[in-house]
């Protein structure tokens, strides 16, 4: 990881400044410090423990707010409870806070292992090693190097709610995945998604997966439940969510294959009988 300026790196003595190493802190972060709120005033293990309570169903709604995060600017040392400035080691006893720490985001952390480093474009900490990824300029947002040539651009892109659980993915401490088609969601939900047999962006509706196989048994399901004959000449318009055409087939029960792409991933946009009733009131 690359040092950064605006890092403050103090040589101490580290049979000293080491003590209590990763046994403070909270679910979210091992730290040796606390966090003074500027809104509010009170003391939390992190801006995540203080969301969590001022965010509860209990509070009522006009109490309910976000740590303004930057302007964090007093810590409490969790070994000796001194109040002081932000800064990685305690003025009163010496200890390091956190093995990690950004003084722009006022953020600590004694798991080293995650790799943090900060992106000035992102305004924000993130995790896995600086050399591992890059910055989107126009979507706004850091994406893994391997992607730098191939991912498909949405502006601010990760400025949304996930489209599943619907937290705010810019910031999220969750893995995040960035379907095809550009949009981005939480690995965990997309997960959770497959388990229930949706493989389409809950955004965009496009499949997000290689569907051939289904498809093929779709054919199978069609050819093996032939329509009545009242409805063997009916016809439909569909939209194809894969490839965006549009198209005229014949109506099925089953579903309705794109003759483009060959997905059944498509939906009913109108009937053609609907279709030649409306062009006939237009002439």
């Amino acid at each position: 990881m690359e040092p950064h300026n605006h890092h403050l790196h103090v040589d101490v003595d580290v049979s000293s400044s080491e003590i209590g190493s990763e046994h403070y802190g909270c679910s979210h972060y091992k730290r040796r410090c606390k966090i003074l709120a500027p809104c509010c005033n009170e003391i939390f293990d992190c801006r995540h423990c203080h969301n969590e309570s001022k965010n509860s169903i209990h509070l009522h709604s006009e109490h309910r707010h976000d740590i303004p995060r930057h302007q964090v600017n007093k810590v409490i040392c969790s070994l000796c409870s001194t109040e002081q400035d932000v800064q990685q080691v305690c003025i009163q006893c010496g200890v390091c806070m956190g093995r990690y720490f950004c003084s722009k985001c006022k953020f600590f952390d004694d798991d080293v292992s995650k790799k943090q480093y900060h992106c000035d474009e992102c305004g924000i900490c993130r995790t896995g090693g600086k050399e591992n990824f890059f910055h989107c300029n126009k979507c706004e947002c850091c994406y893994s190097s391997s992607m730098k040539d191939s991912h498909h651009c949405i502006e601010k892109a990760m400025h949304h709610n996930c489209p599943v659980c619907f937290e705010f993915l810019f910031d999220t401490t969750k893995d995040i995945t960035v379907l095809p088609c550009g949009h981005t969601i939480h690995l965990g939900c997309v997960r959770e998604m497959q388990q229930h047999f949706q493989y389409s962006c809950p955004v965009c509706s496009k499949s997000f997966c290689d569907m051939s196989r289904v498809w093929e048994k779709m054919d199978e399901e069609v050819a093996s439940t032939p329509m009545p004959e009242m409805y063997q000449n009916k016809k439909v318009w569909i939209l194809c969510n894969d490839c965006g055409e549009t198209s005229e087939v014949r109506y099925h029960i089953v579903a309705h294959k794109c003759l483009r792409c060959k997905s059944y991933n498509t939906r009913k946009t109108q009937s053609a009988s609907c279709l030649s009733r409306m062009e006939e009131m237009v002439e």
